[in-house]
Formats: C-alpha cells, structure tokens, sequence
C-alpha cells in the first residue's frame, strides 16, 4: 500500500530507530540563593568587625613605637621620658587611649623599660562591644 507521496505505510521494524538518542543529566552544581546569601552575609559581618578593629590595632602599633622611642631618647628619670611621650604624642595623630601617668617606668639591666597596658572597647552594633586588652612593652 501506498500513499500519496510514495512512501511505504509500514512501521520500522524497531522502535529504538526512530527514538532520539538519549541526552545525560548532570548534576547540578553551583550554589543556591540561601547559601549565597549566607556566606555574604558571614562575609560582611568579618569585613565590618576588621574595619571596626583596625583603628584600634593601628593606634597600638602607634604606641608601641612611641614608648620603644621614649625608653631611648627620653631621658634618664621618670618625669623627663613622661614628658618625652607626651611631646610623641602630640606629634601623633590618633593617639588618645593612653598617656604618660599610664606608663610603667623601671629600670632592668642598666635599661629603661617602659610598659604599658590598656582596654580598648569598640561598639559593634548596640548593645554589642568588643573589649580588647592591649599591653606592651619597650624593646
């Protein structure tokens, strides 16, 4: 039997010669909006705590030159290395945590050794502060 067109009406003679070749699924992979959301999230609150940090650390590392530059140059009694840290100070910008009354003056060795200790409280968000106990010692 034929039709119009010339072409046989018979079925193939296996349904898997006709059928599209089969296409594989891959598994997904990626990351989903809520895990997104999560490590941006845990990613800011980090970034926001080290801005918040920073400065503090920076004025650390401030005083801790300004005391290693004391214990040298200062002086030889107390009153003249205080006032030897108070002129460093006021040469320093942002140096407000401490002063020359906070120093610990002795001498070890024939050397003046100078220490220093200091809390530093930073806000994070209302009600939430940081407390950071900063000490040090001259070289």
């Amino acid at each position: 039997m034929m039709n119009v067109t010339n072409r046989p009406l018979i079925a193939p003679a296996s349904a898997s010669a006709v059928r599209a070749p089969a296409v594989r699924r891959q598994a997904q992979r990626g990351i989903t909006l809520v895990g997104l959301l999560f490590w941006a999230a845990l990613i800011i609150s980090i970034a926001l705590v080290l801005m918040k940090v920073f400065p503090a650390v920076s004025e650390y590392r401030t005083i801790q030159s300004m005391v290693n530059k004391a214990a040298r140059e200062g002086g030889n009694t107390v009153p003249e290395i205080r006032a030897s840290f108070e002129r460093y100070k006021q040469i320093e910008y942002g140096v407000e945590s401490i002063g020359g009354n906070d120093l610990d003056i002795t001498k070890e060795d024939e050397r003046i050794v100078i220490t220093f200790a200091y809390d530093k409280e930073i806000e994070l968000i209302s009600p939430v502060y940081l407390l950071i106990k900063f000490e040090g010692k001259s070289r």
